[in-house]
């Protein structure tokens, strides 16, 4: 299959999937709220500048790209020429004013890097399992792990959904019925 015939076959699924492609323009959170934090540091996210996630805070920032999204956690580096292709950045936590740190030395940018490849390898690691429902279910309570139960329950579906690669659907049928699922998708 050529690289025009894929382009469109993935277009085509997209749309049947999401008849309206831009669905992450308005991003309603579980509670009804919109998301609108996020486009601030997007804009500082396309400045070009590197920041670092906030160490001293469970925060973290889920970054949507064109066909995926990434989770950049406490001390992640972000911004710069890595995320110029962030569409839509969704906050997490104990957002402040100080949610993004400039970093002050070449070592603390490296550090930044590094951790920053570590929530990249974890969201891997989890991407991996080849059942829908599992890679959901791990994502759900990995985030459990560190966020606040009801902040995880606010984020929207899509969200996790593109963190894994699932449909959002997927993310919804799993957060209703939860361990009941496990029987039968357990291997």
């Amino acid at each position: 299959m050529d690289s025009e015939k894929r382009r469109r076959y993935q277009t085509a699924m997209l749309s049947t999937y999401y008849p309206d492609t831009s669905f992450l323009d308005h991003l309603v959170m579980h509670d009804g709220t919109e998301q609108s934090q996020g486009s601030d540091i997007l804009t500082l996210l396309h400045t070009g500048k590197v920041f670092i996630v906030n160490s001293r805070k469970r925060n973290g920032l889920i970054l949507f790209k064109r066909y995926h999204a990434e989770f950049a956690g406490p001390g992640a580096a972000v911004g710069g020429d890595y995320d110029c292709d962030c569409h839509r950045a969704l906050p997490i936590g104990n957002v402040s004013n100080q949610f993004l740190l400039t970093p002050e030395s070449n070592e603390e940018r490296q550090k930044a890097y590094l951790i920053r490849r570590q929530w990249i390898r974890l969201i891997k690691q989890i991407t991996e399992n080849p059942v829908p429902q599992q890679r959901v279910q791990k994502i759900l309570d990995q985030f459990e792990q560190y966020f606040l139960p009801e902040i995880v329950a606010d984020l929207p579906d899509v969200a996790f959904a593109l963190l894994v690669g699932v449909l959002p659907q997927t993310v919804g049928t799993v957060r209703r019925f939860g361990n009941e699922l496990d029987g039968r998708f357990n291997s």
